[in-house]
């Protein structure tokens, strides 16, 4: 290989791929430098015309912006406790009302106090209608006479409306009565000796 054979195939070498300008704008030869600056030149271009093709694509769809923090103010994207966040989620539903009725259930022995609630339990909440049901006849009874009181300290403790009826059940009672058929009379005998 001669001389000028190797110098035309460092030249070849050097101009690069095929997209790259070998010539300048004065149609002179780039070498060198020059050559290294129109390459740079190139790759900026073809990286402005990508990320101009990328935002059309993503303006046809919705704009993304860049998340920002929330600063130093107080912001609905600061972290919350999680209590603020149900009792949000619970408003928005209207789950408002069975919460307050669920909290009947769950504090019964603290609404009621600790001897009513180890004979009682209660067992529906309908339209403001609580169903409690006792132990014995006696606690039914006595349930009877302390409905006003037992009204007052549900108020109190849950909220005014959430109660405002109590119905009380007896013992109950083992049904003898099994599927959808039944003959009328006396059922069983000599259950009980």
């Amino acid at each position: 290989m001669t001389s000028g054979e190797r110098a035309e195939r460092a030249d070849t070498a050097a101009t690069g791929p095929a997209d790259l300008p070998a010539t300048g704008s004065d149609g002179a030869e780039l070498h060198g430098s020059d050559l290294a600056r129109a390459a740079l030149q190139a790759a900026k271009e073809k990286s402005k015309a990508q990320r101009r093709t990328r935002r059309s694509v993503l303006g046809s769809g919705g704009s993304r912006r860049r998340r920002r923090w929330s600063g130093p103010g107080a912001d609905e994207r600061d972290p919350q406790p999680l209590g603020r966040l149900a009792s949000r989620l619970a408003t928005e539903h209207g789950w408002n009302d069975r919460l307050s009725g669920g909290q009947v259930f769950a504090r019964w022995n603290g609404l009621v106090g600790g001897d009513i609630a180890e004979h009682t339990k209660p067992v529906a909440l309908s339209d403001g209608e609580l169903t409690v049901q006792a132990e014995s006849t006696a606690w039914a009874t006595q349930l009877r006479l302390l409905q006003r009181q037992i009204l007052q300290r549900i108020a109190d403790g849950v909220g005014k409306g959430v109660v405002r009826k109590i119905k009380v059940q007896g013992p109950a009672a083992p049904s003898w009565r099994h599927g959808p058929r039944h003959v009328p009379g006396r059922g069983p005998r000599d259950t009980y000796g």
